[in-house]
């Protein structure tokens, strides 16, 4: 990682390519952080303590947070320390959701032991997106109710109840949820233990099949976890690929139905990440599922690609729309607003 930043550091200045005249111009560094637990809620300036509970949750994401961890000590190695860090976390933003949509219906000893709960990810995207949404329509997102569909090779469903999320479709772990481009997704936890007795694995050996060998590119017997090669693939008469893309449409409707019960209503439906932003065949399949909440998808305005627009027709009941996402953005917006 510090051999990393190092050539980070070295692209920022260099004469043809670089950005900056000099390092001191870089005031600030912000990081993406996946688990967050029920430790962070908010975005922090990153300290020592700071640290520590970041390292406190390796448990919770042994893949991610161990390399963030990494990732802030060789900034800190190249930069200096004297260059505020700042922490944004997949998690924050899912910290509103009430107990009722955290908990599993497992014995709470379990949560009170290991802070077994669903945590949700995707965080600063929901956040930014369900913003947007709502400055494109001119309105506070305090008097609306957002369903965000972040649809990429990870994928996951918010539900954005007058500016808090209230449930989304991940939970301990990246896996939950939607059928993603590898990951499974929901499944009969008894599978695991079924898997692993039938095929000779181990939990964690069935439990790397679900997250690396799963999904669309499982359903579509290892064709592609790749949204466009599927569509392509689909159009031409393989019927796997069409299954798999059935099937994630259909979960995805399953979910958006789920969250306008959950908060009663819905007025917004956003689309965002690789392939809601610009699979327009994948979005007209889920809007097969959504029509009876009165989305009215106008069809020509669905073929648009990677643009904010409004898909649903004037009058709609519920406004549909594409909203690009940026967490990159989003995570400089925390930082600046901290540092300052």
């Amino acid at each position: 990682h510090t051999q990393a930043f190092q050539l980070v550091k070295d692209a920022l200045i260099d004469g043809e390519v670089g950005v900056i005249q000099s390092l001191n111009e870089v005031a600030a560094i912000g990081h993406r952080v996946v688990q967050g637990g029920s430790i962070f809620s908010k975005s922090v300036l990153i300290t020592g303590e700071v640290l520590k509970g970041i390292e406190s949750l390796i448990p919770l994401a042994p893949l991610h947070n161990p390399a963030h961890v990494q990732g802030i000590r060789a900034c800190q190695d190249v930069f200096g320390t004297e260059v505020p860090q700042v922490a944004v976390f997949d998690t924050a933003f899912h910290q509103t959701m009430p107990e009722k949509a955290y908990l599993y219906g497992l014995p709470y000893d379990y949560y009170k032991k290991y802070k077994i709960r669903r945590y949700g990810f995707h965080g600063t995207s929901h956040d930014f997106v369900s913003k947007r949404a709502a400055e494109i329509l001119g309105k506070d997102r305090k008097d609306l109710k957002i369903i965000v569909c972040h649809l990429g090779n990870g994928a996951s469903v918010s539900a954005v109840k007058y500016g808090e999320s209230v449930d989304t479709s991940m939970g301990l772990t990246p896996l939950e949820g939607l059928i993603m481009g590898t990951r499974s997704g929901d499944l009969d936890p008894a599978i695991i233990s079924f898997l692993a007795e039938k095929e000779g694995m181990t939990a964690s050996q069935v439990i790397d099949v679900c997250n690396k060998k799963s999904g669309v590119l499982g359903l579509s017997d290892g064709y592609s976890s790749d949204f466009r090669d599927l569509v392509q693939a689909s159009e031409t008469g393989n019927e796997q690929a069409k299954h798999a893309l059935e099937a994630y449409a259909y979960r995805v409707g399953k979910y958006i139905g789920a969250y306008a019960a959950a908060m009663n209503g819905v007025d917004v439906i956003a689309f965002t990440a690789g392939v809601g932003e610009n699979n327009a065949e994948v979005r007209a399949m889920i809007g097969e599922y959504i029509g009876y909440l009165g989305t009215n998808i106008d069809a020509e305005r669905n073929k648009v690609r990677g643009e904010e627009i409004i898909l649903s027709d004037e009058g709609s009941k519920v406004v549909t729309m594409v909203v690009p996402t940026n967490e990159e953005l989003a995570i400089a917006r925390e930082t600046v607003r901290l540092v300052k």
